[in-house]
């Protein structure tokens, strides 16, 4: 009597390292719209906010502070693991590169919700507009600098990575973005106190969000599958 030779298993197998490297990336997807949802609840009901006339930022002044600088931080932890992500996709350099520039902006999120602005167009309510700027003021305002430079930055480095891979769309609406990003928040800082200013930092915070949530998902399907 002969022994029978099992037939070898057809089934894929599962790589682990592959699929923690989605998750990630499926993170910066998230952060965006999670950030903006939770923003524009709060603008919308929170009184004395006008959307015409105030950044987001302002949201942290007043009592209900604590929910614009959970949206920050948890967002902040969002584009922290996104940056890991890119991190594991991307080859050598780049891949460094990508993850310490999305980095420094989750970690600009941070310092925005620990440094609030200082009061200005009215908001919040029954409270005078700072007429110099506060340590807190400076310090949030180095943060946003900080935070979209990065972004753009990163646009770049990742663009660069997409024109690479033969994804020449993708590299051109990353540069197109980080242009966006950089002038829109130039822009906005130059003319805060009007309400084309607060329209180019809206720009400058919706272009950049848009792009990493495009970059991540183009990023995720180019991502080799777990189970193959």
């Amino acid at each position: 009597m002969s022994a029978t030779t099992p037939a070898p298993s057809s089934a894929p197998t599962f790589d682990r390292g592959r699929a923690v490297t989605k998750s990630l990336l499926g993170w910066g997807i998230v952060a965006g719209p999670f950030y903006l949802v939770v923003g524009l609840a709060q603008a919308l009901l929170v009184p004395g906010f006008d959307l015409s006339r105030h950044a987001l930022s302002l949201l942290l002044l007043g009592p209900l502070g604590w929910i614009q600088a959970a949206n920050l931080v948890l967002t902040g932890l969002m584009v922290l693991a996104a940056a890991v992500g890119f991190a594991r996709l991307l080859p050598g350099r780049r891949g460094t590169w990508a993850a310490v520039l999305l980095g420094l902006y989750g970690v600009s999120l941070f310092a925005a919700a620990v440094f609030p602005p200082d009061p200005a167009g009215g908001f919040p309510p029954g409270g005078a507009d700072a007429t110099t700027a506060s340590p807190s003021g400076l310090l949030h305002l180095a943060a946003g600098a900080t935070g979209f430079l990065s972004l753009a930055a990163a646009a770049v480095v990742i663009g660069t990575w997409f024109r690479s891979e033969g994804r020449g769309a993708a590299a051109t609406i990353s540069f197109v973005a980080a242009a966006v990003i950089v002038l829109g928040f130039l822009g906005g800082a130059a003319l805060a106190t009007v309400p084309a200013g607060v329209g180019l930092l809206w720009l400058a915070v919706i272009a950049g969000f848009a792009w990493l949530a495009f970059a991540s998902l183009t990023a995720y399907r180019m991502a080799p599958r777990p189970d193959c």
